[in-house]
């Protein structure tokens, strides 16, 4: 598939229960492990979405590991 065809397909965020983020063609069910973020557009937009959103990439398991190691 060219990039231009991939351009014209309709993707969603997902995210999975450790907060990573990703996309999924919108017509497709998503991946086990994965739900909705709630935002769905072409690749681009879908891409910056993403960019704005996740503005933590550590695994959310990390994050509170993190925090309670802070906590002592």
């Amino acid at each position: 598939m060219s990039e231009s065809e991939q351009d014209q397909i309709a993707y969603k965020v997902v995210i999975n229960q450790e907060e990573q983020y990703s996309i999924w063609p919108a017509d497709r069910a998503n991946a086990s492990g994965w739900r909705d973020a709630g935002k769905r557009g072409q690749k681009q937009e879908c891409l910056d979405y993403i960019n704005e959103v996740w503005t933590d990439m550590r695994p959310l398991s990390l994050r509170k590991q993190m925090d309670e190691g802070a906590g002592s």
